[in-house]
């Protein structure tokens, strides 16, 4: 027999566990699948965000890295359990441990650990996430090559870190293992730029500054194998034309993530997925099968946490026919590197400005010049801002500084009112902190 749900939701990630709780509290059924018992609570709880940003800040306090993975790994765990017990717990929601796939667009057929069990739903909501995405390189499976996830649960630090890959998860890496003392950290990316999405005052600022305390950025670097050594892994890759070799204790494979769809059969149910296996959304994030939307990661949008958030609210609205009911309705959002100091960007940079014919003004601030920076001993870096010349509109916000991940926040909520730069110039602020910086940036 057929168990029949109004909804379900496949994947235990921030959009979809959220959107399970709302509708069991709105008196319907659901029933949310998850594959993995160790992955309650999604891919930021478990793999990401919050065991990276542990590491990060107990990295900060000269803690080892032994004993900070302990603090991570009890963290971990503890969300991990509530996460659950929230929805299990919940009235009108189950949670079902097992392997999802489609049988049409309507019905699931679930492996589970007591056999197999076929559910079917009048909604279905896939909230599968993504995962560490491997290239083709020779020896890429070998013992010393680690991802994202796997190389966090190392018992011990490497002294030599390879990371191949130059983008916002090798660069935090990067930080981490040079906050806990490894002695050698170099990243090898194939691009010949830095950053090659940045302005090039920022990207000097963040190059300048990791490099200082001890990062190798190795640009143009085409890794082409891994050899596996006695005690070591040896790297191939050609630069220039030359090929050279070096030697890790550790790689870490930085290079994107992957779509999780492989197994969810969703061409039975007539699902579109693009070149790199995203799902195709629309604007209301619906796929193309009627009633099964892609929540989070997986539908190829923005891979952050407060994303897939906001793809909750987005079909949240339509079920309760409200107003933010599609992605046109998203407003500009800000990004994070948490390095040390961090860096936070939200809307458009100089480069993007300038390509689009705008009339602007630049405000830039070195974060030396801040006092709250200078308490927190993190005078790297530069805060820069752009405004729309006639409108007094920000543009767009770069920040490499301490707090900047908080202080960014506000800028956006400026932006996304439509405040004129002097709001913020003019603004009386706490002292001393990162936010009176506002007061000066935009006095230059």
């Amino acid at each position: 027999m057929k168990k029949h749900y109004n909804n379900i939701v496949i994947g235990f990630g921030k959009g979809g566990k959220t959107l399970a709780s709302w509708l069991a509290a709105q008196g319907e059924e659901v029933a949310i699948i998850e594959k993995s018992t160790e992955m309650y609570g999604g891919t930021c709880i478990n793999v990401a965000c919050i065991p990276t940003k542990s590491l990060i800040v107990n990295g900060e306090k000269g803690m080892s890295f032994g004993k900070a993975r302990k603090i991570k790994d009890k963290l971990v765990r503890t969300l991990r359990e509530k996460n659950y017990d929230k929805l299990a717990d919940a009235k009108n929601a189950t949670v079902i441990d097992g392997f999802a796939s489609f049988v049409s667009a309507k019905e699931l057929k679930v492996l589970t650990k007591g056999g197999e069990k076929s559910v079917i739903a009048d909604r279905i909501f896939i909230n599968t996430g993504t995962k560490p995405l491997i290239p083709k390189i020779d020896g890429a499976d070998g013992r010393r090559i680690y991802n994202s996830t796997t190389l966090m649960a190392l018992d011990e630090m490497p002294e030599r870190l390879a990371i191949v890959g130059g983008g916002f998860i090798g660069l935090e890496f990067a930080d981490m293992f040079l906050k806990f003392g490894s002695r050698t950290v170099i990243i090898l990316d194939g691009g010949d730029i830095f950053l090659p999405g940045e302005d090039p005052d920022i990207r000097d600022s963040i190059q300048q500054s990791l490099e200082t305390k001890g990062l190798e950025v190795v640009l143009g670097a085409k890794v082409e194998a891994f050899l596996d050594k006695k005690k070591s892994v040896e790297l191939s890759y050609e630069q220039g034309g030359d090929k050279k070799t070096m030697k890790a204790d550790a790689v870490l494979l930085a290079t994107g993530r992957a779509a999780v769809t492989k197994k969810l059969n969703l061409e039975a149910a007539g699902i579109k997925t693009d070149d790199k296996g995203f799902i195709v959304v629309d604007n209301q994030l619906r796929t193309s099968a009627e009633n099964v939307w892609a929540i989070g990661d997986v539908n190829g949008g923005p891979q952050f946490t407060y994303i897939s958030l906001d793809d909750f609210r987005i079909i949240k609205s339509q079920i309760n026919k409200s107003y933010y009911n599609s992605l046109k309705k998203r407003k500009d959002f800000a990004t994070a590197l948490f390095i040390t100091p961090p860096y936070a960007r939200v809307g458009m940079n100089e480069t993007e400005v300038k390509e689009a014919g705008l009339d602007y003004l630049v405000f830039t601030l070195p974060a030396n010049k801040i006092p709250k920076a200078a308490i927190l001993q993190q005078k790297d870096g530069l805060l820069k801002a752009i405004v729309e010349k006639d409108s007094g509109k920000i543009l767009g916000c770069m920040l490499h500084c301490a707090e900047a991940h908080e202080l960014i926040n506000l800028v956006q909520l400026a932006m996304n009112a439509g405040i004129r730069y002097e709001v913020l110039r003019d603004q009386i602020y706490t002292h001393p902190s990162m936010s009176e910086s506002l007061n000066e940036l935009f006095a230059e």
